[in-house]
């Protein structure tokens, strides 16, 4: 197997269903060497395979456990702000939850090990970027909670992402108010 066959098996993917991402998914997790080349294709932004690319990273990371992408954390953080495809944006957001969610966890595991200042940074300031940018809600959601999280540990994130909620959010869609003022809650209520 070889970048050549991911792309063959990329490009048959009809659909994100769970069957076709499962399958993808399930190859790259055993196959080592396509696993290098299907991180790298998330960020060929301008190829639209990548937006295949991120649906199989995505499901690697939620059903086979954020611990796949720590080897790549670095490629990850630093490009996650070049990815524009929709499609692509909301898996690289959803990872980002994860790592938030791993890293700030009570019980002890690899992210909290692996991920550095640099890289929360990165996430962070991509993070406040699709806020204040046009994003599907789902883009939104995943980041308020990223940020929301890596505020716990970086005290100047709770003031902007507050005021950002209360000036912005809070007056887009349902779903966008709905986790804002869950979020805003949260916030104030760690005061």
């Amino acid at each position: 197997m070889n970048a050549y066959n991911l792309n063959s098996m990329l490009s048959d993917m009809q659909n994100a269903s769970r069957t076709n991402r499962n399958h993808v998914a399930n190859i790259v997790f055993e196959n080592k060497k396509l696993r290098d080349s299907l991180v790298a294709m998330v960020f060929e932004t301008d190829n639209k395979l990548s937006i295949k690319a991120a649906w199989v990273l995505e499901w690697i990371c939620t059903h086979r456990g954020i611990s796949f992408i720590l080897p790549y954390l670095d490629d990850f953080t630093k490009k996650i702000s070049t990815v524009h495809f929709d499609s692509v944006t909301r898996p690289c957001a959803k990872i980002c939850e994860h790592l938030a969610i791993a890293y700030t966890s009570k019980r002890d595991n690899e992210v909290k090990y692996t991920l550095t200042n640099t890289h929360i940074d990165n996430i962070i300031e991509t993070g406040f970027d699709w806020l204040i940018t046009k994003q599907k809600i789902a883009v939104r959601a995943y980041t308020m909670t990223s940020l929301y999280l890596f505020g716990l540990e970086k005290d100047w994130v709770h003031p902007e992402l507050e005021h950002l909620i209360s000036t912005k959010i809070v007056h887009e869609s349902k779903g966008c108010k709905a986790r804002g003022v869950k979020i805003l809650g949260l916030i104030r209520g760690n005061k």
